[in-house]
């Protein structure tokens, strides 16, 4: 960096003191007049009105470089959005959800301010949770040399949420150059910040982080926050570690629009809090400076008056969001595989692998192919340990530790920062172990959330290129949080496709798929499958699987049984029994992948056969296989000859003790009795 300037008075040029006041009245006339657009109907309907915070954010955008930098606003940043370098026309058009919003195309809320071909990354309105994602591009900054920083900026209040303590405890742990900011205007909506920690100073929580430096600094003055921002800066650069800038501000309105201060804010606190207005201080500062005249300072003021009413006026003129666009941008560009269309090969000659064998050999194929792969989640490498099951055995050695590491155990830092290192170029492709075991995802679910609608409340400009893998499922003996089955809540939520392969071509197939996609991908594994021999098949060289290719395991004419994953192989042996039982054929459907679904190859099956029989692990109350025969219902009722039957788990947790875990889970005789009921039907 450049030799560090101290910012005082006496030390900036007129020009630049003259820029700052600028930026300054234009926010404060925008955050005035913000509320005005809700009271006439015209939308702004969610505001925080940033005065108070004037000092700190007016650094923080003056201090963020577009071209190194990464910056993750929140909802009150919008002064530092317009010191980054956003316009009035671009708050405006944030702020009444306008088709030309550059943050999201009015997909998300308003006064989420963003510009991402400027690296002003669209966050969520689940606050806090933001400082995974710029850890994570911070750790990408460090891994690819880069010469930016990553800053997050958030209120004290939000510093109690957990993931910010997993965010400042890895960025300390892995020492990235990120710089958290925290807002400190002593309320978190109306809970006072006593309500919140021991500690009356948000930053103090954090004094026994190693490799992290804190500084503090009045936030409500220009020059002091400068010099927080530009040490913080220069700091998180030189050292490689994290720094925390703790800014002390006052909120001068109410939290938002709609909140009602005057409820929990006596009247002496209101008038101490407008007392301290830093626009007003700086302005008087000026003056008092003799550098500027009142008639210089007037004519800037209606300058910026003038600028916000043109952007008004334009930005009312503008276009509003198309309806039909809602479907635009829900899942990113799938990789669609050449060699193999359709997902099937005819090869009965080759390498035969085990489950377990096919994903190794798989991954280590693509992190070749690809240099900018990483992988990473808890055990995945240790020595010769390659994850809980052996999964990635090897690949830290022939990788290294900068592409395959260890997380901690914390499944939303994990997810977070894997968010966040994908934003950092488009091409890197990211694997982690969600958790050592799919029931143990649930502490990432709000980073699962965020993965799964950056791409559509971005309107396509970030798509997350994170493949989950998950350990799934039961039959193991393992009881809670061992056993269970996720995927019938996951589905509900759109923006992550799910795959869950039965046999080990499959396994192969979908991951290369899913690592080469754009987007979020779920990869589920029957971890009861890894070793045993029913999965185990050969795997063409470099085959591939198309997301949504349902797989015909088996022909049949007198039923079709639609499954995946475990119970896959139980329907297979099932269809065989009856075949030679009966005489009867029963065709057997390996969906392979839930979202997208092949409702096609579904549909075709029924109306060959007349008969449905859905099956899978997962409990038959809210399980996956009731959208499958919801849509069989629906869009095939024509050709059924009897109701669509389902077979799945009890509504139960899945018990430790095996005699438990076998009355809840399906089993061959389940699905016999099932199909034998609905071919006499």
């Amino acid at each position: 960096m450049e030799k560090r300037i101290e910012y005082k008075l006496d030390t900036v040029d007129k020009a630049t003191l003259q820029k700052w006041y600028s930026l300054m009245v234009l926010g404060r006339k925008l955050d005035e007049r913000a509320p005005n657009y809700l009271k006439q109907a015209l939308g702004w309907s969610y505001h925080a009105p940033y005065a108070g915070h004037d000092g700190i954010q007016l650094a923080i955008g003056q201090t963020f470089n577009r071209e190194t930098d990464h910056l993750f606003p929140y909802y009150r940043d919008m002064l530092t959005a317009i010191s980054a370098g956003l316009t009035a026309e671009e708050i405006i058009l944030n702020g009444i959800s306008k088709a030309g919003d550059v943050a999201g195309g009015g997909r998300h809320m308003s006064n989420h301010f963003a510009k991402p071909e400027w690296n002003i990354h669209n966050v969520s309105s689940a606050t806090g949770n933001h400082t995974l994602h710029a850890v994570g591009v911070a750790r990408a900054i460090k891994r690819y040399g880069g010469k930016g920083v990553a800053i997050s900026s958030q209120g004290e209040s939000s510093t109690s949420e957990g993931y910010v303590y997993e965010a400042i405890n890895g960025a300390s742990n892995e020492k990235l150059p990120v710089v958290f900011v925290f807002q400190d205007n002593r309320y978190g909506i109306s809970v006072p910040q006593r309500d919140q920690s021991a500690n009356a100073v948000a930053a103090d929580n954090f004094k026994g982080f190693k490799n992290l430096r804190i500084i503090h600094c009045d936030g409500k003055n220009i020059f002091a926050s400068m010099n927080a921002m530009e040490m913080a800066k220069r700091h998180a650069i030189e050292k490689q570690e994290p720094v925390i800038v703790h800014a002390s501000c006052v909120r001068i309105h109410s939290h938002s629009n709609s909140d009602k201060h005057e409820l929990y804010r006596d009247e002496n606190e209101r008038h101490c809090a407008k007392a301290a207005d830093p626009l007003d201080r700086f302005r008087v500062i000026l003056l008092h400076s003799g550098r500027f005249t009142e008639e210089e300072l007037k004519a800037l003021d209606e300058q910026a008056q003038k600028e916000m009413m043109d952007a008004h006026r334009k930005v009312l003129a503008s276009a509003d969001p198309d309806p039909a666009s809602i479907f635009n941008f829900v899942y990113p560009e799938a990789y669609v595989p050449a060699k193999f269309p359709d997902g099937t090969h005819s090869q009965k000659e080759g390498q035969s692998l085990k489950f377990i064998q096919a994903l190794n050999e798989t991954l280590k194929e693509e992190f070749r192919l690809n240099p900018d792969t990483f992988l990473w989640g808890q055990d995945v490498a240790n020595k010769d340990k390659g994850g809980i099951f052996n999964v990635t055995k090897g690949m830290q050695q022939e990788f290294g530790i900068e592409r395959i590491f260890n997380g901690p155990i914390a499944e939303d830092f994990i997810l977070g920062t894997a968010n966040g290192m994908s934003r950092y170029n488009d091409k890197i492709r990211i694997v982690v172990e969600g958790a050592e075991f799919a029931d143990y995802f649930w502490p990432a679910m709000e980073q699962y959330i965020e993965l799964s609608h950056d791409y559509w409340r971005s309107n396509g400009a970030f798509s997350p290129n994170v493949t989950i893998r998950l350990a799934s499922g039961g039959y193991i003996g393992g009881g809670l949080y061992h056993s269970q089955n996720i995927e019938g809540s996951l589905a509900a939520i759109p923006g992550v496709r799910i795959v869950c392969p039965s046999f080990a071509d499959d396994a192969a197939g979908l991951l290369r798929t899913s690592i080469r996609s754009k987007g979020p991908t779920l990869f589920l594994e029957p971890k009861a499958l890894y070793n045993d021999p029913v999965a185990e098949t050969i795997v063409p060289e470099g085959f591939e699987v198309p997301f949504g290719k349902a797989r015909t395991r088996r022909e049949g004419k007198d039923m079709s049984i639609i499954t995946y994953g475990n119970t896959t192989h139980m329907c297979l042996a099932v269809a065989e029994r009856i075949q030679t039982e009966t005489g009867k054929s029963l065709e057997v459907i390996d969906i392979r992948s839930l979202i997208p679904l092949d409702k096609d190859a579904i549909l075709q099956s029924v109306e060959k056969t007349g008969r449905a029989l859905v099956v899978h692990e997962d409990k038959v109350f809210g399980g996956f296989g009731g959208e499958i025969a919801a849509m069989i219902s629906n869009e095939g009722f024509q050709f059924l000859d009897a109701p669509v039957r389902r077979v799945g788990s009890t509504f139960t947790p899945v018990g430790f003790n095996r005699i438990l875990e076998k009355a809840i889970l399906p089993d061959q005789e389940r699905i016999y009795n099932a199909a034998k009921e609905l071919l006499e039907y």
